[in-house]
């Protein structure tokens, strides 16, 4: 790639290098010449000005490709339905739902009183005819992000007597939140000045008292439970539980009843539950006491708890049931013994009947459990797809709301009616001039070199000949047990319609095939990440799927460190790569206990404090294994106010990057100065830096022609 004849080509920035040694606790140490990019408060001005620097030549080597990215930027939001409404939910006597009007970057949250001969059909066909009566917006996200950079909403939640809403929003990025409230139909906020906290809110069922979690100010861990009481000084507010352990991560829910307010503690390996009354929020008391190793997740209805967990060696999950009062694992009833083929996710309870969320075979399905003993199964239409429960708030509704997608099945909700059997579809995501007629998906078993098959998702325009000259684009991710399920997105369809073959690859570190498959793809066992992902690109090549000269991968946050190290590892077998906010430097952020989320996340990367866990993580980490070889072009994006991953990490890889590559593929850095770890926020802005990294490799890969219809 060559920029413009009429513009002073610029050089690549070149950062400066400062000794620095970064020493773990047993003695080793390395030197660390980039680690001066690292600025906790953003404010340095010579890192300020090498980041913009690295724009400006970001800028300038994408120049040739600006018209080819409004191409794709134009194609990318012609496919969006601009006045999208989601399903309607009815809850409390009220149908809820989201909406956007056309132009706006945020959704509207609103709903409408129930009333005789309303029901989701009829409210969805009055809004597709932009009627809108008797509607009121409970939040216009557009106007609370005015003037902001970047906004992005946490949780909003209704009182139990639907007047008020409590809501949490974010305008830095850094998922530090602050909580609002106000009476549903006015815009005047009448408590606020709760700050520093994450994104959930339970309401008690007096209406006036909630519970919240408070951050860490410097790890930004979730640490302490608070409640508060609307009116009253939020500096008073009452302490109800503090977390001692910065393994664990706090989470809040309400049960299916209402009856309880529960407290989830989860790390990687262990996880426990404490609830207290709803009615007066008081201590929380565990449902079962911590123990290493247990995981479990509950909820209540019907007089008791029903509760999935490994207990007793169900590694991959089984169903139990507690009595309400349960404080011990002892008063576990089993209520779906274990099987070890199938992977339990999910559990909603009903008047009558579990719907059970689960996979088998690497896929998901539902499985419905009813008291009397009967077992159904949703079924599925295609090899390869994603399936999973929607909203169901009423638990005495005798109909089910699930989702279904694919790679070529655009996103479905449908409504399953439990006495005649018969499926209904509510809705299709709307994506204009698309058809799946037009493109095939298949699902590949691929044996890597200790003789694993892994599974692969594939999917591509009709006309695709297996000849061995097409180009591919390889996504993956395989860390903290996050399964990639093949799922459709409109914006992939302008990779697809330049003849290029989107392939998943479902690699050890996920959960697709179990805790089994997350077990074998963390720890001392990451290595198997990405080896899979090495062996999959290998084996389409051999089979004909792409050329060899025609390969981008793609992943981002630990997918990004998937990207760094096969880079390191097989830079031979890529064109081109995307890593976005990528995690590089794993060795130096997890011996700093005072970065956000290091100290959660030993359980998955291990903890270099330790040398067994220092040497294996040295052996892989991206930054540190960068080497003189020539590597892939290579498009590298991050947030200046990511607080998952660090800018400075990306920052001091490319920096190395630029010192030691000896090829001449481009190598693009783009830092985001207004966003975090999801990039800018709104709808459209993230077209465009899909847009922009889209035309970089499809550049890269000789496919920015449209194939024949």
């Amino acid at each position: 790639m060559t920029s413009s004849s009429s513009v002073q080509p610029l050089a690549a920035p070149d950062a400066e290098q400062r000794p620095h040694t970064v020493t773990a606790p047993f003695g080793a140490s390395r030197d660390d010449v980039y680690y001066w990019l690292r600025d906790d408060e953003r404010k340095d001005p010579a890192i300020i000005d090498y980041l913009n620097r690295e724009n400006s030549y970001a800028d300038q080597l994408l120049a040739p490709l600006t018209g080819f990215r409004d191409t794709l930027y134009e194609e990318l939001i012609a496919r969006i339905n601009q006045e999208e409404s989601s399903v309607p939910y009815r809850k409390r006597g009220w149908w809820y739902y989201s909406r956007f009007v056309k132009g706006q970057d945020y959704p509207l949250m609103a709903r409408r009183r129930d009333s005789e001969g309303l029901s989701a059909e009829t409210l969805m066909a009055a809004h597709a005819n932009n009627d809108f009566s008797h509607e009121q917006i409970l939040l216009d996200q557009n106007q609370l992000a005015e003037g902001k950079e970047f906004f992005s909403l946490g949780a909003a939640a209704i009182s139990p007597d639907t007047r008020l809403i409590a809501w949490a929003e974010d305008d830095s990025g850094r998922r530090q939140f602050r909580i609002k409230v106000k009476e549903i139909g006015t815009e005047e906020v009448i408590d606020t000045g709760i700050t520093g906290v994450s994104g959930y809110i339970v309401w008690a069922n007096d209406n006036r008292t909630f519970l919240y979690i408070e951050n860490d100010p410097d790890t930004l861990l979730t640490k302490r439970v608070k409640k508060h009481v609307l009116g009253t000084d939020a500096a008073e507010d009452q302490l109800i539980y503090e977390e001692h352990d910065n393994s664990f991560y706090l989470g809040l829910t309400k049960t299916r009843d209402d009856r309880f307010i529960t407290l989830v503690h989860f790390s990687t390996d262990t996880t426990e539950m404490r609830y207290t009354s709803a009615e007066q929020p008081a201590e929380l008391v565990p449902l079962a006491p911590r123990e290493e190793g247990l995981r479990y997740n509950a909820d209540h209805y019907a007089g008791r708890w029903v509760i999935s967990t490994n207990a007793d060696g169900a590694e991959n999950f089984k169903v139990m049931s507690a009595p309400s009062t349960s404080t011990s694992r002892s008063e576990w009833q089993s209520l779906l013994d274990y099987d070890p083929q199938v992977v339990i996710e999910d559990v909603e309870l009903f008047d009558g009947f579990l719907a059970i969320a689960e996979r088998s075979n690497g896929l998901e399905r539902i499985r419905l459990l009813f008291d009397n003993g009967e077992q159904r199964y949703v079924s599925a239409d295609e090899p390869a797809y994603s399936m999973g429960l929607s909203a169901n708030p009423e638990a005495e509704s005798t109909l089910l709301r699930y989702g279904y997608t694919s790679l070529t099945t655009p996103a479905t909700v449908y409504e399953l009616d439990l006495a005649s059997g018969k499926r209904k579809q509510l809705k299709q995501q709307q994506v204009a001039g698309y058809s799946p007629d037009n493109y095939h998906t298949e699902r590949l078993w691929i044996s890597v070199r200790d003789g694993t098959e892994v599974p692969v998702s594939l999917v591509y325009r009709k006309g695709f000949v297996k000849d061995g000259s097409a180009a591919l684009y390889q996504y993956g991710y395989g860390s903290y047990g996050m399964s990639m399920d093949p799922g459709f997105s409109s914006t992939r369809i302008s990779l697809l319609d330049r003849g290029v073959v989107f392939a998943i690859a479902h690699v050890r570190g996920g959960a697709e095939l179990g805790r089994q498959w997350y077990d074998a793809g963390r720890l001392l066992n990451k290595q198997n990440t990405f080896n899979d992902f090495i062996d999959i690109t290998r084996a389409l090549v051999e089979q004909g799927y792409a050329s060899a000269e025609r390969v981008a991968a793609a992943g981002g946050s630990a997918g990004g460190l998937l990207m760094g190290t096969v880079a390191n590892q097989a830079p031979e077998l890529y064109r081109v790569m995307e890593a976005h906010v990528p995690f590089v430097d794993i060795v130096t952020t997890m011996l700093d206990p005072t970065i956000p989320l290091t100290t959660n996340e030993y359980h998955e990367w291990g903890n270099p404090e330790q040398q067994t866990y220092y040497d294996y993580m040295l052996g892989y980490s991206p930054y540190d294994n960068v080497s003189a070889q020539a590597y892939p072009a290579l498009y590298i994006s991050t947030g200046l106010w990511d607080s998952q991953v660090q800018y400075w990490e990306p920052a001091k890889w490319v920096a190395k990057l630029r010192d030691m590559n000896t090829g001449q593929r481009p190598l693009v850095f783009r830092t985001n100065m207004e966003a975090g770890h999801g990039g800018k926020s709104g709808r459209f802005k993230r077209y465009e830096e899909l847009a922009e990294s889209y035309a970089f490799v499809l550049e890269q890969l000789g496919a920015t022609s449209l194939v024949d219809a």
